[in-house]
């Protein structure tokens, strides 16, 4: 039986309480505009429905709805201004909401109280500490601020911060600031995790080693919801990503799914012995030289490849070589956008 298809709008079940969808009580993937039903979803430890959210006349959130399942790593994929750091800010409880319904830990974050900030830890887009603590008092100064509390130096030995535990934080890398960072956001052993934007700036080993820590994280089931505008970031770590544009969610889904729904074509590069007509092959959409040879962009690359073979023979030409590039994450967002991420 074909996937049961419905509209972006009826992606939970319905709330008595509030009147709107926000429970995921069947698991869905909204791609595209539309949702696949795929049967019963672990219980959500997040759960947004029409969150609104406005600077004067900027209007920074447009009726966001998402939900997060526990041992999920979920990412927020966008540009700078999408408004993901709004909405990750209103789920800390950093930030009052102006409409929509949000659950955390089936907690309302804005007044959820201390049990609420004794159950998540954060990464902050931009996090600072004084610059004469050191980053073994930093840890004893965060964990004596949590009921539960992981060992300082089990943190120090996790992330690789042994030799720096007497460094002041003044004197701490780039990458060692997040590390610590990192380690300050699990000291109290949190049920969940935000991590906004936890590798922006940093230099691409420092980058990896971010990675590294999620994917261990990511190993052990902890829930986390990551913010980022790196599509490697999020293809390599999130189960599940949201493509947030403008202040609404345009599609959702694992990256291997959103990669599939798109329309994009595969990338055929070719070179020849001689000049050829190839725009007519069947399947190719579109032919351009570079490189001394010919990109074809073809929706069916087998069917392609059948043809191109069939016309190389037939004309007396010699294929002298041949690459082939599947669509792409950022394929499958310029598609969605209009735009890279970069631009």
């Amino acid at each position: 039986m074909a996937p049961k298809r419905r509209c972006l709008e009826s992606q939970r079940t319905e709330s008595a309480q509030h009147g709107i969808n926000i429970g995921p009580a069947v698991r869905q993937r909204i791609i595209w505009g539309s949702a696949i039903e795929l049967g019963p979803m672990p219980a959500s430890v997040i759960e947004v429905s029409n969150l609104e959210k406005a600077y004067g006349s900027v209007h920074a959130l447009r009726g966001v709805s998402f939900a997060v399942a526990e041992g999920e790593v979920f990412g927020l994929l966008g540009p700078n201004g999408a408004g993901k750091t709004s909405t990750v800010e209103i789920l800390e409880g950093l930030r009052k909401r102006d409409s929509g319904h949000v659950s955390v830990l089936g907690l309302d974050p804005q007044n959820g109280g201390d049990d609420f900030r004794q159950r998540v830890g954060a990464v902050l887009q931009s996090t600072a500490l004084p610059d004469k603590i050191s980053v073994s008092e930093a840890l004893a100064l965060f964990a004596n601020f949590y009921k539960r509390r992981r060992e300082p130096a089990e943190l120090l030995k996790r992330f690789q911060l042994e030799e720096k535990r007497n460094a002041l934080y003044s004197q701490l890398s780039g990458g060692q600031k997040q590390r610590l960072a990192l380690a300050l956001a699990l000291v109290n052993d949190p049920e969940l995790m935000f991590l906004d934007e936890p590798t922006a700036g940093l230099d691409p080993q420092a980058r990896r080693e971010i990675y590294s820590i999620i994917e261990e994280l990511r190993g052990e089931k902890k829930t986390i919801l990551l913010t980022t505008h790196y599509i490697e970031e999020a293809d390599r770590l999130c189960d599940r990503v949201a493509v947030v544009d403008q202040g609404r969610v345009i599609a959702m889904g694992t990256p291997e799914e959103l990669r599939r729904g798109s329309a994009g074509t595969t990338s055929i590069k070719v070179k020849l012995a001689h000049p050829a007509d190839l725009g007519t092959l069947e399947g190719v959409s579109d032919v351009s030289e570079a490189d001394g040879g010919y990109v074809l962009h073809s929706a069916r690359p087998p069917q392609t490849i059948v043809a191109l073979v069939k016309h190389l023979e037939g004309s007396g030409n010699e294929l002298l070589g041949l690459e082939m590039a599947s669509p792409t994450l950022e394929d499958a967002f310029i598609e969605l956008t209009g735009r890279r991420l970069r631009d």
